[in-house]
């Protein structure tokens, strides 16, 4: 007869290798699109700690354990495709009016605020007024965004017709381009000026920042219909962490408005 000491050792292995794979089995895991939108979504390593989403997802796997969330990467033009054929399940800090009109989804307001703002070099005589007309002005814009003086039309042969811009995949290059005198006006969001600025503070007196905003984000989840987790559920995560104060760590010291806790 085995010793019983070493048998009990070896039941109780097999019963925590049967729990894992039960729970594993359990967890159901919704694939979010990562599309590069500083400061949501950052391209570089080195950039990741400052990247909204990833902090928004840790936050969402800490506060319950029946799903398992994980960003896939994806890009402005192929996320469509991607949540048509279930590679991503979740679009974050989207906009139903950019490009999803024929999309099948479901849609929950986030309860987060973001802003799209005009920025120029700063100059002695130039004052606000000089944002009130883009006629004329080098735009510096980002290529696949869309705009709201562009009235959300982000094909580039339209903006090319109808207004003097340069598109590029950066915003710091944008920015820069003000700084040079190779353009005349950039539009970043709020909270990517701020982070920008937090980067390169000798910056700060050089550029002017519009009190003119171009568009308002209120910042919505698209869900799949087919997705692991119900719009409801996702809904209440949400409101779980804004009552925690999670949203407003995240989110707040990049001046993004979060939406008070709804009162009991």
């Amino acid at each position: 007869m085995p010793p019983l000491l070493p048998l009990i050792a070896c039941l109780l292995g097999a019963c925590a290798v049967l729990l894992s794979v039960t729970a594993s089995a359990q967890e159901r895991v919704v694939h979010v699109g990562a599309v590069h939108f500083p400061p949501y979504v950052m391209k570089t390593e080195d950039a990741q700690p400052r990247a909204l989403l990833p902090q928004l997802v840790d936050a969402l796997n800490r506060v319950q354990t029946d799903f398992r969330f994980v960003t896939v990467p994806t890009s402005l033009a192929r996320r469509f495709r991607d949540f048509e054929t279930g590679r991503i399940d979740l679009a974050l800090f989207e906009n139903p009016a950019w490009g999803w009109q024929s999309m099948d989804y479901r849609d929950i307001d986030m309860g987060l605020e973001d802003a799209e703002v005009f920025v120029a070099r700063q100059e002695a005589t130039r004052t606000q007024t000089y944002f009130a007309d883009l006629a004329g002005k080098r735009l510096a814009l980002y290529n696949g965004y869309h705009y709201g003086f562009a009235n959300f039309n982000a094909d580039p042969s339209y903006l090319a017709r109808h207004f003097n811009v340069v598109l590029t995949y950066s915003h710091d290059s944008n920015l820069l381009m003000l700084l040079h005198g190779r353009a005349d006006i950039a539009l970043v969001t709020r909270s990517y000026i701020d982070d920008f600025l937090a980067r390169y503070p000798e910056y700060e007196a050089q550029l002017l920042i519009s009190e003119r905003i171009d568009q308002r984000y209120q910042h919505h989840a698209l869900l799949r219909p087919e997705a692991p987790i119900s719009a409801e559920r996702f809904a209440e995560l949400m409101e779980q962490l804004r009552v925690g104060g999670q949203l407003q760590a995240i989110f707040g010291r990049q001046h993004i408005s979060v939406r008070p806790a709804v009162s009991p």
